[in-house]
């Protein structure tokens, strides 16, 4: 039994119809709310909430191998809920930070998280995936609005990854030999700036988005609303603030581990283009 955490989430629920279109069931998917939920025909549904570890028994009853997102949670309570439960490969999605920002708090915080798993006694593959293609949704409300998206270092380009890309080497690290006790970096297959994000939008829009570039300052103002100040600051170091080579470099792990070229962000816009209208 495969159980995916995280599974209605922008990974997880990619993870679930990958490995249902490779039949590497039996399958089982954990979230919070079942009754909302939407799985691939034959994927076990299981509700449970990582703020209360008790209530994941279930979900980890029969269960050799997991995939697990950092940070959700209790991670310690979760990772021995997970060896009791003989639990035998995890696959954890940390953030590339760790090995790019090791100072940075919530890279810290990543860190602590893949030393508890390699400490567990468990086998593990540890993903370190970069900037999510996903992130443009925080620009969708301005842009249904028909409002500038304001954004700093407008003009640095990152290797941002398709979240699906992510999903695609978890498949292949939970079901195929030799990904045990390996940490993989992951990145989209090219730079791609915030100024180039909008453009790809507005090309699948088909009309003009408004763009403005602003400072950190006034950037930082409004991300800490909803981000927390020490989050927002990090947000803007890993964006453009304090970037280096190691964070810019295009890999092709997802290519090597897969089999098949990572996707770019206009991909991930044509099919998503919806969330703007």
């Amino acid at each position: 039994m495969i159980l995916v955490t995280g599974a209605t989430g922008n990974i997880g629920s990619a993870l679930l119809e990958e490995l249902h279109a490779c039949g590497a069931g039996p399958l089982r998917g954990l979230t919070r709310d079942a009754a909302r939920a939407s799985f691939p025909e034959g994927v076990e549904v299981s509700e449970g909430d990582f703020t209360d570890p008790a209530s994941l028994k279930p979900a980890l009853d029969g269960v050799r191998s997991l995939f697990l997102v950092s940070r959700i949670g209790s991670d310690a309570d979760i990772l021995a809920a997970a060896r009791q439960a003989a639990v035998e490969h995890v696959v954890l999605v940390s953030s590339i930070t760790v090995q790019t920002h090791p100072d940075l708090g919530p890279a810290r915080e990543n860190l602590a998280v893949e030393r508890l798993l390699k400490d567990s006694g468990m086998a593990w593959t540890v993903l370190r995936p970069t900037q999510f293609a996903s992130n443009a949704l925080w620009w969708a409300e301005s842009i249904r609005a028909h409002r500038a998206v304001r954004v700093p270092y407008a003009d640095t380009g990152l290797p941002t990854i398709h979240p699906a890309d992510i999903a695609a080497v978890a498949r292949v690290a939970l079901t195929e030999p030799g990904h045990q006790g390996q940490t993989y970096a992951l990145t989209g297959p090219e730079r791609v700036t915030a100024r180039q994000q909008v453009e790809a939008i507005a090309a699948a829009l088909g009309r003009e988005v408004p763009f403005a570039e602003i400072g950190r300052a006034e950037a930082h103002r409004h991300m800490s609303t909803f981000l927390g100040a020490e989050a927002a600051d990090a947000v803007l170091d890993l964006t453009g603030g304090d970037v280096n080579d190691e964070l810019l470099t295009v890999r092709d792990t997802v290519s090597r581990i897969t089999g098949t070229a990572a996707r770019p962000f206009c991909q991930w816009v044509l099919e998503n283009v919806a969330a703007f209208r």
